[in-house]
């Protein structure tokens, strides 16, 4: 009997890439860039050229009222930085911005934590939710409309408090220099809170009850389940949210316009509202300008550290 040996199967080599033409290579090359130039040519018009021009209209002075505006260098940063108002707007915004999102994140897990709570029934809780949204629902108007009538003296804020014997007479909460401050602030934590009560509760549905069964395994009461597995496993989104409140806050207008318009006597004054009124109320927009590039550099610090903090997630 013979044998007889097949022949091992040779190797195929593999196909000689295809040379491109020039052409057909720098095609290739730019069609990406294609596809983004409509994007680019709309950041650059809707972005990039007004930030320019605010930036070259705070080097000079009697910008836009002056057809030949003069160059004045740094003198409009000094002006504005040597301004009590801009330093009192300055500490008014970091009162109104570090208080709101310290309550927000406060009340936003406290209630959160309540919605996801297992003691509530099905029915108590969809009703909870329904009540503690609402805020979230109303527009900046009607918030600001809302708390004006219930602030005002003949408001049923003073009447209540005045039933509760916590206050004697009436007080203007939003015309006091000594209560307005706090009064914003207050409209506008209650405002904010219910979204960061929605974002925070979809964090606390998103952790495994593995994690609170090993703890209750090791002997963790609910204090020390909350600190070593709540609070780490949220941790992303509680630094995330606050980073992001942070810059809306600064960047509130409306509420403050609507309810206050900076005063009385300065009390509520935010850079938000000090830049409006260099601008429009006294044409200086040259200052209105430098005061704008302080706020959009603040700015831009807040948002390295949420960028930052969104790379090492």
């Amino acid at each position: 009997m013979t044998l007889t040996r097949t022949p091992a199967p040779q190797a195929v080599p593999p196909p000689a890439p295809q040379r491109l033409s020039p052409r057909r290579r720098a095609g290739r090359v730019l069609t990406p860039f294609g596809y983004l130039t409509p994007t680019m040519i709309l950041l650059v018009i809707l972005m990039v050229v007004p930030i320019v021009m605010v930036i070259s209209y705070s080097f000079k002075d009697n910008v836009i009222v002056e057809r030949n505006p003069v160059l004045v260098g740094f003198a409009n940063y000094t002006e504005i930085l040597t301004d009590p108002n801009f330093r009192t707007a300055l500490k008014n915004t970091g009162i109104f911005i570090f208080g709101s999102m310290g309550a927000h994140l406060v009340l936003g897990l406290a209630f959160a934590m309540m919605l996801n709570s297992p003691l509530l029934g099905p029915v108590t809780r969809s009703v909870f939710r329904v009540l503690y949204i609402l805020p979230w629902l109303f527009t900046i108007a009607v918030v600001a409309v809302l708390w004006r009538l219930m602030l005002d003296p003949a408001g049923v804020v003073n009447y209540v408090l005045d039933k509760a014997h916590l206050i004697d007479g009436q007080v203007d909460w939003l015309a006091s220099p000594g209560t307005a401050l706090w009064a914003v602030l207050f409209i506008n934590i209650w405002s904010g809170y219910p979204f960061f009560m929605i974002s925070i509760l979809a964090g606390l549905q998103g952790i495994p009850n593995d994690l609170y069964e090993a703890a209750a395994v090791d002997g963790a009461g609910p204090w020390a389940k909350f600190w070593n597995v709540t609070v780490p496993q949220l941790r992303p989104i509680l630094v995330s949210m606050a980073v992001l409140d942070l810059i809306w806050t600064s960047q509130q207008f409306a509420l403050i316009w609507m309810t206050t318009g900076g005063g009385p006597l300065n009390s509520t004054e935010m850079l938000s509202t000090y830049v409006y009124k260099q601008a429009f109320s006294s044409y200086e927009f040259g200052l209105a300008s430098a005061a704008a590039v302080i706020v959009l550099l603040l700015t831009m610090l807040l948002a390295f550290f949420y960028v930052r903090q969104q790379r090492e997630r």
